[in-house]
């Protein structure tokens, strides 16, 4: 069982809080890998929220090839940070080359341009410049979109964090949002692109267990959109699903733990919205998912979420403060982390509910 966990606050947090929540947590095959996404980003990039950032692991070559495609394209670097790395004697990680988060500018005839045609062109770029690193494994490419940052990499997250200085927080590397899982994928080979969470086009994903609908959503979301790659996981279904039901539907959010969790057909027909909930059943079938899973979201807008199989097979606690809300596969990593808030208070979402968190840190229950 994977174990996920997400920080949402008023203020800038540093990644030392993720590896401390899920320090707490780990066991078994977790010490297989450690992965972060950080939304609305402070330090170092905060002045350039509004300028996509890439994020990717890299040969000397890699680098190369992704900044020639890039300035071919017409993209200016503004900014660039390299982690400064501490290569341990011992350290269990399987470290590539190079680490690059690089800020670029629009090419200048998109500059002026509306946003849905800036953010289609960042989604084209990423998809380029990962075939273009596949070729002989030059690279990853994990995201490049304003205002995220992604680190993804196998070994022991302790060791992890201490490659990349991470344990010891600083003012220069933060984030408002920050999602962290620290197990690599293990249903499948293990490979980069599968470690949670997932990120596109502003929207993040990672779940807590598995989907066993997973070739009939993956045969179904093939054809739905062009960013629909990989499947290296059973949970990317997840973020796709979120990504078409809310991006390119235009539905509000709590309509996906419709599409993913359909009601039995019983209880919508005693609805008075049963009309759209049968539609989206007849339409949408093939996005439903199946078997034990929590899933754990991030909307372009930084709204965090989370939500349940139709079973509440796997666990996930909410547990706040005044100024900060955390989100746990399990109990022990809140507890890690908020030790200070009332226990009292925390929340233990349903099978049948959506449990969202705005920017203003109000937690909203969404029932299906």
């Amino acid at each position: 069982m994977c174990r996920i966990g997400a920080i949402k606050s008023l203020n800038y947090v540093h990644p030392s809080m993720a590896l401390q929540l899920m320090q707490s947590q780990q066991k078994g095959h977790d010490n297989s890998g450690f992965a972060m996404v950080m939304h609305d980003l402070g330090g170092i990039f905060e002045n350039y929220k509004h300028l996509p950032t890439l994020s990717m692991a890299c040969t000397d070559e890699g680098i190369k090839l992704a900044e020639e495609m890039l300035h071919e394209a017409g993209f200016q670097r503004v900014m660039q940070w390299v982690p400064e790395t501490n290569p341990q004697p011992g350290l269990d990680i399987n470290a590539m080359p190079n680490y690059v988060f690089e800020t670029f500018d629009f090419p200048k005839h998109y500059r002026n341009g509306e946003a849905k045609e800036k953010e289609e062109l960042l989604l084209d770029m990423r998809l380029k410049l990962r075939r273009l690193l596949e070729e002989d494994e030059q690279g990853f490419v994990y995201s490049f979109w304003p205002d995220v940052i992604t680190l993804k990499e196998i070994g022991d997250p302790r060791d992890i964090g201490t490659y990349f200085n991470l344990w010891q927080p600083d003012e220069n590397f933060t984030a408002k949002v920050i999602t962290a899982q620290c197990r690599q994928n293990t249903n499948y080979d293990i490979v980069r692109y599968a470690a949670h969470p997932f990120h596109l086009q502003g929207y993040t994903a990672l779940a807590n267990g598995e989907n066993t609908f997973y070739l009939k959503n993956v045969e179904f979301q093939r054809k739905l959109h062009r960013g629909y790659i990989g499947f290296e996981s059973d949970s990317q279904c997840f973020l796709y699903t979120l990504h078409y039901v809310h991006r390119e539907l235009n539905w509000p959010l709590h309509y996906y733990k419709h599409v993913v969790t359909p009601l039995p057909f019983d209880d919508i027909r005693q609805r008075e919205d049963k009309e759209q909930l049968l539609a989206i059943r007849q339409s949408l079938a093939h996005l439903e998912i199946n078997g034990p899973n929590t899933i754990i979201g991030v909307l372009p807008d930084h709204t965090l979420f989370t939500c349940c199989d139709a079973k509440k097979l796997r666990p996930v606690v909410v547990g706040h403060t005044d100024d900060t809300v955390v989100v746990s596969s399990e109990v022990c990593g809140v507890n890690e982390v908020l030790p200070q808030r009332d226990w009292e208070t925390d929340i233990y979402p349903n099978e049948r509910e959506i449990v969202a968190v705005t920017n203003e840190l109000e937690v909203q229950r969404w029932k299906q």
